[in-house]
């Protein structure tokens, strides 16, 4: 059974996040081992990869629709949530209860986020929503597929809808770790946007240098992604694709809470180069998405001001 949210007419950029969550934030004095803080605000709403990429998207302006599943009371909340972000959005319902993540940040920056690895679902709810992402390919012009995948879901789930997307002429973006990000590799998206430590588990090896993240970048170009973007937090940022190696670095900020800045890197990436801007700037937005979501408290993301304020004080170096 599918559920619909806003009306829409055109999606240019699909965004799917199979293992969705709602995501619970605290606020906190102090976080800190074997002593008490105090809770000082706590929120919660939709969350997961893909529902924060298209968070971003729509905020920049960009037509976004955010495909995921939902199961049980907290899939019912989850889509409540997303009803009032603006942008359209479909659900698979699933028999499994969706996920809750909690996220916890104090008032010096530190953060804390404990996800669950979210419920099986069944070989026809998998089907149904790979015959989701297929019924609007073609109306895209991206497809971002952000997150993990839950028990029940096959590894090389991510590869299958990534080889679709190229027969129908979509581009693919691809967020995700583990065994979903190497098997998916071997279908060659479009860009991939990996963390630090999602490049130390694929390569088996720890990034702690400059020259270490420069051989990371290229080693893992040469696995089969067009494009590689290498998130290094508040380091900015490496690229490699077949324009040239680039660092991209942002300016020194106060961060409050760091979690989804990734999310909010890799959705402004997607809306600029949907917008066929030039390379490096692409990757200036990128970062200054990322860096500006960093600077806001709890799971926030920026609005296109907020990121333009950033975004005029990141610098984009070639190299080599």
């Amino acid at each position: 059974m599918i559920t619909q949210g806003a009306s829409y007419h055109v999606s240019l950029i699909l965004t799917l996040t199979i293992n969705p969550a709602i995501d619970r934030t605290f606020m906190v004095d102090k976080l800190v081992f074997e002593d008490r803080g105090y809770i000082l605000s706590q929120s919660e709403a939709a969350g997961g990869r893909g529902i924060n990429a298209s968070q971003v998207v729509h905020s920049f302006g960009g037509k976004t629709l955010a495909l995921s599943t939902s199961g049980g009371e907290v899939g019912r909340r989850m889509e409540q949530s997303l009803a009032g972000m603006g942008f359209p959005f479909e659900c698979v319902r699933v028999a499994a209860e969706s996920r809750i993540n909690l996220t916890i940040s104090d008032q010096q920056g530190l953060t804390a986020k404990l996800n669950e690895r979210g419920a099986a679902l069944a070989a026809t709810e998998v089907a149904a929503v790979h015959a989701l992402v297929e019924a609007h390919l073609k109306d895209a012009h991206w497809l971002m597929l952000c997150g993990s995948l839950q028990p029940g879901v096959p590894s090389n789930f991510y590869f299958e809808l990534i080889e679709l997307a190229k027969k129908q002429g979509v581009k693919t973006l691809l967020d995700t770790d583990e065994d979903a990000l190497l098997h998916a590799l071997e279908a060659k998206p479009t860009v991939i946007t990996p963390n630090l430590q999602e490049a130390e588990r694929l390569l088996g090896r720890a990034i702690l240098t400059r020259s270490q993240s420069l051989e990371a970048v290229s080693r893992i170009h040469a696995m089969g992604p067009e494009t590689v973007i290498l998130s290094q937090g508040a380091r900015g940022a490496l690229a490699s694709s077949a324009k040239g190696v680039f660092e991209v670095m942002p300016p020194r900020v106060e961060a409050l809470c760091p979690i989804g800045a990734g999310d909010a890197m890799a959705a402004a990436l997607v809306w600029a180069l949907d917008q066929d801007k030039p390379f490096p700037d692409c990757l200036r937005w990128a970062v200054a998405a990322g860096t500006a979501s960093a600077t806001l408290p709890g799971t926030s993301f920026p609005t296109l001001e907020q990121t333009q304020a950033i975004y005029n004080r990141v610098e984009v170096r070639a190299i080599g």
